[in-house]
């Protein structure tokens, strides 16, 4: 693992100690875990916009979706 210096606001830190404290480690690991699901969070939002992107420039026609809601109401029966 490589060490990185970061500068936090006052209020925010007292923050992080405290949920530290209630979770019993260390700042170390909970900025790690907070960085994972930053991580995770923008690459869900790059593939989500990739999608939409995808489907603007190519909507689904009638019978795409037609089968679709055929497929998605089969569970309903």
């Amino acid at each position: 693992m490589k060490a990185i210096q970061v500068t936090v606001d006052e209020p925010l830190l007292e923050q992080v100690d405290a949920v530290v404290r209630e979770l019993d480690t260390t700042r170390s690991a909970f900025l790690r875990e907070a960085l994972a699901l930053a991580l995770r969070r923008h690459r869900t939002r790059a593939l989500e916009r990739q999608h939409r992107e995808g489907y603007e420039r190519t909507p689904p026609d009638v019978e795409d979706l037609a089968a679709l809601e055929a497929i998605q109401s089969w569970g309903d029966r």
